[in-house]
């Protein structure tokens, strides 16, 4: 531990050697902090006396042999330095003491670690441990410091190191949350974060650590081969080769769009992998690097291939093959997509045809879908005007879902959108003909979700009110409230409240015990509205997202309880009232 060294000041009389003695402690109150002074085997010794795990007062706690133990939850802690012996209790701060003439005297600054490194340090032993109070604590300390990039690297490779099953829920979760923080209140933005490494944490627990393959010795540096060797690799599932495929090509140089055409095809190779997560997953892998810097590919992109190798494939599935082969449906369209893509070119500009392709989407029978997207990309409609007007189809079901269907269809219409979405998002990270397929699969898991908007419920109709961000919040508070949620929101929105309904729904998925699906469709949500702001579109997008997470909550809220602890802790704030 590499402590921050400056002169010492004992310049704070705490009482006799001889009183001290007899008490064996003493609480003092020095600079805004109280400190308990204690004396084991004739040496006195000085910490916080606020117990760094829930803050009970430390000196009602026992000393002996050297070992202070707390006694609300049995931390001890080694009284010479302040480290605790129970990870989950966090290092207690240590002071300075020393006696002079039979006096006891206190320097009231800490003895304490470089705040950078200590903070590093604690995120490690939260994240290896699953501790949440460490990882609020260490969020809390970071943030403060501005290191808003090692938080998320370190939650990164530790999540790809630490789990052999590949790529987690708490990866895309902590993307998510780095990715909308610009949105959100800047109060809520460690919390943000907090959030993601709780589930880092949590998808890693218990999991066997991944073990890499080192890259081929090769010559072959053409991008075109290594695209062909991974698509080949994952449709045989053979995971050894395709992560063998995948380091080479990011080793030798490759550039990312050259990597991402390689990730994106393969995912789109099937139809809807993995109920859409695998190519979600991808473009959330991208994003991430995006955040911590391309020099991590190598160790982050490889968690994608056991999804990738081992996930369902749509077409193996009764639902895309009866009593509609949309499989089939599909493969045609892909055999002219190239050549449709090559005579429109993506020339024409200004289009602004989504809510017409959208509602055939929503509407019309698979066959005559299919024929009206892909003429317009015949017509030279932009590849990616085309995946947000999909997005923005699939971003209609939880608008008009109804509370009558089965609480589960819920993440039925959220598993389309954020597919939807990550095709858009890959599409303007790397376009290429072969991810364009993934345009038309997104619109065919629409269809399959109609009848899940039957009967169709209305998207509200501004009345006229101006709710406040506590009504909207208020509407969270009880199970079932969905559509007079959407109400509120709507009515916010008319009033043109748009940047509050942001930070409002974001705060109300902050503040529950929110799951990876409710994260997945504020980000996603917040993606597409960007790209329709200001126009009826943008709002309806949001009145989904709104309905959706109001159908969840409210849950038990305790990732706040504990973040909230932590930070009254960082603040020096006394939890259990005047009695220290």
């Amino acid at each position: 531990m590499t402590t921050v060294q400056a002169a010492r000041d004992a310049k704070v009389k705490v009482c006799s050697l001889g009183e001290l003695e007899r008490d064996r402690v003493r609480v003092v109150s020095a600079e805004g902090r109280i400190i308990a002074v204690f004396i084991d085997q004739g040496k006195a010794y000085a910490v916080d006396n606020r117990c760094p795990h829930m803050g009970f007062p430390l000196h009602r706690g026992t000393v002996k042999d050297g070992i202070l133990t707390c006694h609300w939850h049995h931390a001890k802690f080694d009284l010479a330095g302040g480290c605790t012996f129970d990870p989950f209790a966090d290092d207690v701060t240590s002071f300075y003491v020393e006696v002079r003439d039979g006096t006891v005297w206190l320097d009231p600054r800490p003895i304490e670690e470089e705040r950078r490194a200590h903070w590093l340090r604690k995120l490690d032993e939260g994240l290896e441990h699953d501790i949440r109070l460490v990882l609020a604590k260490s969020v809390i300390g970071l943030d403060e410091l501005g290191e808003t990039t090692d938080i998320l690297r370190k939650a990164a490779l530790f999540g790809v190191r630490n789990r052999a099953a590949g790529w987690g829920t708490g990866l895309s979760i902590i993307t998510a949350m780095a990715n909308v923080l610009p949105s959100l209140d800047k109060g809520d933005r460690p919390l943000a974060l907090y959030h993601g490494l709780v589930h880092v944490a949590r998808s890693t627990a218990g999991q066997p650590p991944n073990f890499d393959l080192e890259p081929l010795e090769t010559g072959e540096t053409r991008p075109e081969r290594y695209v062909d060797w991974f698509r080949r690799f994952i449709e045989v599932r053979a995971e050894d080769a395709a992560e063998r495929t995948l380091r080479t090509a990011i080793r030798i140089g490759l550039p990312p769009k050259a990597v991402a055409d390689m990730i994106f095809a393969a995912c789109t190779d099937h139809l809807f992998l993995d109920v859409g997560h695998s190519l979600d997953f991808a473009n959330k892998a991208f994003e991430l690097l995006d955040s911590i810097g391309w020099e991590n590919a190598e160790e982050v992109l490889p968690s994608l291939i056991p999804n990738m190798v081992w996930a369902q494939r749509m077409e193996e599935t009764s639902s895309w093959r009866h009593p509609v082969d949309l499989a089939t449906l599909l493969w045609e369209v892909y055999e002219e997509l190239d050549a449709a893509i090559d005579e429109g070119g993506g020339a024409l500009k200004g289009w602004d045809g989504h809510e017409e392709v959208a509602q055939t989407i929503l509407d019309a029978e698979p066959r005559e879908t299919l024929a009206v997207m892909r003429d317009v990309v015949r017509q030279g409609v932009p590849l990616t005007e085309l995946s947000a007007s999909v997005a923005y189809a699939a971003a209609r079901r939880p608008v008009h879902f109804h509370v009558s269907n089965e609480f589960a269809d819920w993440d039925t219409v959220h598993h389309t959108f954020t597919y939807a979405n990550a095709v858009d998002q890959a599409m303007r990270r790397a376009p290429s003909k072969l991810l364009a397929r993934g345009i038309f699969d997104g619109a065919m898991s629409v269809y399959l979700e109609r009848f899940l908007n039957v009967p169709k419920q209305p998207a509200p109709t501004p009345s006229g009110d101006m709710p406040g961000w506590e009504e909207i919040l208020a509407s969270f508070d009880g199970q079932g409230r969905v559509d007079e949620t959407a109400q509120l929101v709507a009515d916010a929105l008319a009033g043109g409240k748009r940047d509050d309904v942001v930070r409002t729904l974001g705060h109300a998925l902050l503040r529950e015990d929110s799951g990876f699906h409710q994260f997945q469709i504020y980000e996603a949500g917040l993606k597409q509205y960007r790209q329709f702001a200001g126009r009826p579109a943008g709002d309806l997008i949001l009145i989904g997202v709104a309905r959706f997470l109001t159908a969840h909550y409210p849950t038990v809220r305790a990732t706040g309880q504990t973040f909230d602890i932590a930070a009254r802790l960082h603040r020096g704030e006394s939890l259990h009232g005047e009695d220290v």
